[in-house]
């Protein structure tokens, strides 16, 4: 058979289709083993709704790929487009036929590479190209990954921050797919919709010490909704330093600091007394502030009442936006170690607070164990994330079969108030 390709009329505008002939016996000769034979030009006829001319393929439509006749079946396609994002797909069990599972991206080009074998078990391959038309969409969704680039510790989550809400799961499934966040050594993760606008991702466990993130967005002209289509994403590369971890338990007093699973400090401290009690859970260091103002007022104490407070704080780790820290607290030396006396903050002598201070940086782990408090919740006030199972975690992804739960009642507005 001759296996010069020749191109043929468009047949249909419904559907993008790449058609193969299979030749029906081998060409160039005999071959002694199908494995050591050059493959040959296996398309006989193409037809899909590739525009002619100057015109763009339309995004919307799949990709097909399927072999005519009765002989022959595909082995492998290849569509990449034109800043390396390959396309997803799936063949048929019989090999028959391929179709793309992914959008195509509008305003790209894409290099199709098809490998097949005819019923000989000689190996056949094409390759061909086509453009997409650009987005016909007046909105542009546009995702900024955060924190900002450095180096964090192993509790610190990634989020993603949409600049329009995507609130059906097919288009958060869209977009979660070209949110790619790898790490080397490599862990299993997920992200989790906080909201319909935010996204946090983080590992099974924490992530290693010593590691290097790299988050990236495979978005650009890819359709989300009817009018939303995704926009370029700057990328965002994080590294972790050692495994720092402080265990705070309210009803022993102490605080046990490890680094990379030892031991290299244990503190008396004073937590919160009882009507403040300190937050049970596992909390993230959000940031650090050698000295922060202080005042009652800002966490509902009447000025001049008992426990009226204003005072310069120092040596300060954040903890939860509502104001509670690791700090300095000279004022209740006799109480660390001994009993709770705070207001909501886990309090220390100024040397062991700058020793903390010095110690810790952000994405380091603070969990506090044996306090009458409430737990740390996981998105409205910091970090909470370590305090969902795995299994819940990954509820949250649009990605998994079962629907994701109702998280209304996590979201609030954060409070910026500091609890001596």
């Amino acid at each position: 058979m001759n296996h010069t390709p020749r191109f043929c009329p468009v047949a249909s505008c419904t559907l993008l289709v790449v058609t193969l002939v299979a030749g029906v016996a081998a060409c160039g000769g005999s071959r002694s083993h199908p494995l050591a034979a050059k493959p040959y030009d296996a398309v006989d006829e193409i037809s899909f709704n590739a525009p002619k001319g100057d015109e763009k393929a339309d995004s919307d439509k799949p990709l097909e790929v399927a072999v005519n006749g009765d002989d022959g079946r595909i082995t492998d396609v290849s569509a990449v487009d034109a800043i390396g994002r390959h396309l997803a797909g799936e063949l048929d069990a019989d090999g028959r036929r391929w179709h793309s599972t992914s959008p195509l991206a509008a305003g790209t080009r894409y290099t199709v590479r098809v490998s097949m074998e005819d019923d000989d078990g000689d190996p056949g391959s094409h390759t061909l190209s086509f453009e997409t038309a650009s987005a016909k969409a007046k909105k542009l969704l546009n995702v900024t990954f955060g924190p900002q680039a450095g180096t964090y510790g192993v509790g610190q989550p990634v989020t993603a921050e949409l600049s329009a809400p995507v609130k059906d799961k097919a288009s958060r499934a869209i977009v979660e797919r070209a949110l790619r966040v790898r790490s080397t050594p490599a862990v299993t993760g997920s992200w989790y919709w906080v909201d319909d606008k935010i996204l946090h991702y983080r590992p099974k466990d924490y992530w290693p010490a010593k590691a290097t993130i790299d988050v990236t967005g495979g978005l650009a002209g890819i359709k989300v909704t009817d009018k939303l289509y995704g926009a370029p994403t700057k990328a965002l590369k994080l590294t972790t330093g050692d495994r720092v971890e402080a265990l705070t338990d309210a009803a022993a007093h102490t605080m046990t600091v490890k680094r990379n699973g030892k031991v290299i400090n244990t503190i008396p401290v004073t937590t919160g007394k009882p009507g403040f009690f300190t937050r049970n859970g596992v909390k993230v260091v959000l940031s650090k502030e050698y000295s922060v103002r202080m005042r009652a007022e800002t966490i509902g104490i009447a000025e001049g009442s008992s426990d009226s407070y204003d005072l310069q704080v120092y040596y300060a780790a954040r903890v939860t936006w509502s104001g509670e820290y690791v700090h300095a607290a000279p004022w209740s030396t006799g109480s660390q170690g001994f009993a709770n006396v705070s207001h909501g903050c886990t309090g220390m002598s100024t040397s062991l607070a700058e020793w903390f201070y010095n110690t810790v940086r952000p994405g380091d782990i603070v969990q506090v164990v044996g306090s009458e408090g409430e737990m740390m919740t996981p998105f409205d006030n910091g970090y909470g994330d370590w305090n969902l199972p795995w299994a819940k975690w990954q509820q949250g992804s649009a990605l998994q079969k079962n629907d994701a739960p109702d998280r209304t009642d996590t979201i609030q507005a954060a409070r910026l108030r500091p609890e001596v």
